[in-house]
């Protein structure tokens, strides 16, 4: 593995996540937990911070293409809205297409580390906070990042995720 990584159990998607964070210059220190955090509020209790700081990967499809959506915890996706928003219908990926696509399991679908690029929409709800942190390929691990940082790692696009 190429970037630093604290003491944790070695896993081949955390370790290609690891690897595509450091191909884009972002010194990994992904952190791993004793139990899954499979949800924002879990996520953000586990490290001390506020849900709204959880970037959650959540994959869906534009009509047939796999999309990854980065919110923040403190809200839902309106699939509808986003969908008129992007001239398409939006509906929730199978837990096969998440697999082909990223490689990962739904619980800890990071932003990198996909066997090829994922068209990516970043929640600029996410542009509120200095820090945020996303999956990093495992339930049970997790990495710190900036709004900025993470639209520029996933080569995503800034977007709103519900109306204002």
């Amino acid at each position: 593995m190429t970037a630093e990584q604290p003491a944790g159990p070695s896993h081949a998607a955390v370790d290609r996540v690891a690897d595509a964070l450091a191909a884009r210059g972002v010194d990994a220190r992904i952190v791993w937990f004793d139990d899954a955090v499979t949800t924002a509020q879990l996520a953000a209790d586990a490290l001390g911070v506020e849900v709204g700081q959880i970037a959650n990967s959540l994959v869906f499809t534009l009509d047939d293409e796999p999309i990854l959506v980065l919110t923040s915890g403190a809200h839902r996706v309106d699939t509808a809205w986003l969908g008129d928003q992007l001239g398409g219908t939006i509906g929730r990926a199978s837990k096969d297409v998440v697999k082909g696509a990223t490689g990962q399991v739904i619980g800890g679908v990071a932003p990198v580390g996909h066997p090829t690029p994922v068209r990516t929409f970043v929640d600029t709800d996410l542009e509120a906070f200095d820090e945020v942190w996303a999956a990093a390929g495992h339930a049970k691990t997790v990495f710190p990042t900036t709004y900025d940082e993470l639209v520029r790692i996933t080569d995503g696009t800034p977007t709103a995720v519900e109306p204002r």
